[in-house]
C-alpha cells in the first residue's frame, strides 16, 4: 500500500503523523511511504531522516495521492481539493469542526477514519490518551502564566509555599485530562477541585493524584459553587464523537473573580463552556466578562516532538494494520471499526450525524 505522510497546515501545528521510524516499520513490510517535502521539521525530524529510512520525500500533491493518508489534525479548507477516495486517518473531531468539512469528506467519497472514536478491548480510547494527557498537563501551566498579573490575571501563582497551598483550581471532567491536569495542578500546590459524575471513583482518582484532591459531583449547583473563588477553570468533558456537553453556562462564568483564567480542552469538540470560542497559538485568548478564555483547538501542538513521539507509538499498531489488509483490518477489530466515521459518501457515526444533523443522503 501507498501511504502518505502530509504536512500539517493548521496554525502552529508542528506535529507530524508519523515518525521515521515509524516509517521504517511501514517498510519493512513491503509498503510505499511517501513523505510530504519538510513535514516533520517542526518536531525535529528532517527529510533526510526519512530517506535513510527508505521513504520516499514528495510533493504536497504527491503525498496526498496514495490510498492511505496519515495525518495529526483534521484536513483543513484549503487541503479539500486534495481528496478523493482515499482512507485518511487522523484527528477529526468532526461534531466540534465547520460541517463543510463533512460535507467535503462526503462529497469526495473519502473514508475518515477518526484517532478519537477508535476503542481498544477495554472501552477505552487507546489514540486520544496521549494528546489528552499532554493537553491535560498543559492546562496548568498555561493557566498559571495568564494568571500573572502582567498578562491580565488575578495575580494569583498556583504553588505551595513551605505549608501553605495556593490557588484553587476547578477541573470539570475526570477523564485522561482532567486527571493530568488535576496531577499537574495539585504537584505545583494549588487545591483542586476535580468534577467527575461516580463519586465511588474518589479513592481511585485520590491515588492517581493525592490524599489532598477535592472530588465533587459534577452537577449545575456543585460547579456553581465552586466557581465563584476558582482561580483556574479547567474544561475537560468528552462524549465520544459527539459535541461536548455545555456544563458551564454563560451566568456561571459571570460570578468568576476577574482576571481568572478558562482553559476549555474540550474546545476540539466545541467546547464544554458556553462563553469559549476556539483560538489559536497565534491569538490564544481573549477577555470575556472579565474571565481570561484560552481555546486553542491543537493544544498538543506545542510540543510538537513529545506529542509526535506519543502519538505515533499509539497508532502505529493500527496503521500497521490498515497498510497490511485495507478496510479488512476493521472487520477483525470492533473496537478499531469505531473510528470509522464516514464511508462511500455517508456518516457511519451515530454521534457526528446526531451533532451535524446530516446523514449521507441529506449531504450527497
Amino acid at each position: 500500500m501507498q501511504i502518505g505522510v502530509v504536512k500539517e497546515i493548521k496554525a502552529r501545528e508542528n506535529r507530524v503523523a508519523l515518525t521515521p521510524q515509524g516509517a521504517a516499520a511501514l517498510l519493512a513490510r513491503q509498503h510505499e511511504v511517501r513523505v510530504e517535502r519538510g513535514a516533520g521539521l517542526g518536531a525535529g525530524f528532517n527529510d533526510q531522516d526519512y530517506r535513510q529510512a527508505g521513504a520516499f520525500i514528495v510533493s504536497t500533491a504527491e503525498a496526498w495521492d496514495c490510498d492511505l493518508i496519515v495525518k495529526v489534525k483534521e484536513p483543513q479548507s484549503s487541503e479539500y481539493v486534495y481528496l478523493k477516495q482515499q482512507i485518511v486517518f487522523t484527528y477529526f473531531h468532526l461534531a466540534g469542526v465547520d460541517p463543510a468539512l463533512t460535507r467535503a469528506l462526503l462529497a469526495t467519497s473519502t473514508t475518515a477514519i477518526a484517532y478519537e472514536t477508535v476503542e481498544d478491548a477495554h472501552g477505552g480510547l487507546p489514540l486520544l490518551a496521549p494528546m489528552s494527557a499532554v493537553a491535560g498537563s498543559m492546562a496548568v501551566t498555561i493557566g498559571n502564566y495568564y494568571l500573572a498579573r502582567y498578562n491580565g490575571g488575578k495575580g494569583v501563582l498556583l504553588s505551595k509555599l513551605f505549608d501553605a497551598r495556593f490557588g484553587k483550581v476547578v477541573i470539570v471532567g475526570d477523564g485522561v485530562v482532567g486527571l493530568h491536569a488535576a496531577r499537574v495542578a495539585d504537584g505545583l500546590g494549588a487545591r483542586v477541585y476535580l468534577c467527575g459524575l461516580d463519586p465511588r471513583r474518589k479513592a481511585e482518582l485520590a491515588d492517581f493524584v493525592s490524599k489532598d484532591l477535592n472530588y465533587v459531583v459534577s452537577n449545575a449547583d456543585n460547579i456553581a459553587a465552586e466557581l465563584g473563588d476558582a482561580d483556574l477553570l479547567i474544561g475537560a468533558v468528552l462524549q465520544r464523537g459527539a459535541r461536548a456537553p455545555r456544563l458551564v453556562s454563560e451566568a456561571m462564568v459571570k460570578k468568576m473573580q476577574p482576571g481568572s483564567v478558562i482553559v476549555d480542552v474540550s474546545i476540539d469538540q466545541g467546547g464544554c463552556i458556553e462563553t469559549m470560542q476556539p483560538t489559536t497559538h497565534d491569538d490564544p485568548v481573549y477577555v470575556k466578562h472579565g474571565v481570561i478564555h484560552y481555546g486553542v483547538s491543537n493544544m498538543p501542538g506545542a510540543y510538537p516532538r513529545l506529542s509526535t513521539l506519543a502519538l505515533t507509538q499509539a497508532t502505529l499498531p493500527y496503521v500497521l494494520k490498515l497498510a497490511d489488509k485495507g478496510l479488512a483490518a476493521l472487520d477483525d477489530d470492533p473496537g478499531f471499526a469505531l473510528g470509522m466515521n464516514i464511508y462511500q459518501g455517508e456518516i457511519t457515526c451515530e454521534a457526528v450525524a446526531q451533532a451535524l444533523g446530516l446523514t449521507g443522503a441529506d449531504a450527497s
